[in-house]
């Protein structure tokens, strides 16, 4: 076990499903609720932050992330959290990240647009320089604030276009959600040559990944794991090789697995539904991308050999410009000899 942990530890990767937010380290949070003290109820001791993760459901969990979406209020916030979770995913050998962002909370809190890409994407240069990690954004849909998001979203998606964007995305709850209500954005995005990425089948059934193929043109499913409760949609994922974004912890920790032993990855595997490992909000479900490939791997049995190979598939499945690809799955096949 110890020689493939490490074996994970070295192996270079691609992260397909994390989100900006999300990927805040207890130390990153603490140092921005010290900042914004005395009006934030986000603890400042990491180890408070630990209990304060603690969810009980997927609707604590969203309002534990939205209490932390708070402490962004500025675009120095931003490009700090940016760069932070650049050099946190860089320590853990990781090479390409689509790292999925939400404009319209911070746009929420006054800061514009523009402010916002700016920040981003200046960090984003930074830390490609400081640390040797390629980024490139998604810009999603925080589905639980409606049409209005998807609106907003859709206008600084149109008007800014920032140089790392590849796709456009959906995230936040699901239930209460309905996908085909935010079909006219996925088709103007898509319509400037972003990818769609929307998030479904976690906390709801086979029928959102079904709207999420057929009404918003999904070319890879965030979680998608209800898939398995339908062995049509399974073979149809399989026969189109639509990826499925697998953060097995994060299932859990949201409830919607009752347990690792219990979660249908192996199901899905099994099926040919193609499948890559992702974190999604790695501190907050006290995880990491290195901790969820070894889960992975006692799931579906695998040797440094498969781990190997799911390392490919998430570099296969990425939005990659051709040379990062090619000198990733390079990589990947040096590390695994």
């Amino acid at each position: 076990m110890t020689d493939l942990t490490d074996f994970i530890a070295a192996l270079p990767k691609a992260e397909l499903h994390v989100h900006h937010v999300g990927s805040a380290s207890m130390d990153t949070v603490a140092t921005l609720a010290e900042r914004h003290a005395g009006s934030t109820d986000v603890p400042t001791d990491p180890a408070a932050l630990a209990d304060f993760y603690t969810f009980t459901d997927f609707g604590h969990f969203i309002e534990v992330y939205l209490a932390t979406v708070d402490l962004l209020r500025t675009p120095e916030d931003l490009w700090t959290l940016t760069h932070d979770v650049a050099r946190d995913l860089a320590a853990q050998n990781v090479r390409y990240v689509e790292l999925t962002c939400t404009p319209y909370t911070s746009m929420a809190v006054g800061i514009s647009a523009e402010a916002y890409v700016e920040a981003i994407e200046d960090a984003r240069h930074r830390a490609e320089a400081d640390f040797g990690l390629t980024m490139r954004w998604i810009f999603d849909i925080p589905g639980e604030s409606g049409v209005p998001a998807a609106d907003a979203t859709l206008d600084v998606v149109t008007r800014l276009q920032p140089d790392a964007l590849i796709g456009f995305g959906l995230g936040g709850p699901e239930v209460g959600v309905p996908r085909p209500q935010f079909k006219p954005h996925f088709d103007a995005a898509r319509a400037l040559g972003l990818h769609s990425l929307p998030h479904a089948g976690e906390s709801t059934g086979p029928e959102t990944i079904r709207d999420a193929l057929d009404q918003l043109g999904a070319e890879r499913i965030g979680h998608g794991i209800t898939a398995v409760q339908d062995p049509d949609l399974l073979q149809r994922l399989a026969d189109e090789a639509i990826p499925l974004e697998v953060c097995p912890t994060s299932n859990v920790r949201t409830r919607s697995v009752a347990s690792i032993e219990a979660h249908p990855l192996a199901q899905l595997v099994a099926a040919g539904v193609p499948v890559s490992i992702s974190s999604d909000d790695p501190p907050m479900f006290g995880t990491t991308l290195n901790t969820e490939y070894q889960v992975a791997a006692d799931l579906l049995g695998l040797d440094a050999a498969g781990v190997a190979d799911l390392a490919r598939a998430a570099v296969r499945q990425s939005f990659a410009p051709a040379d990062v690809a090619a000198t990733l799955l390079a990589e990947i096949d040096a590390h695994a000899g």
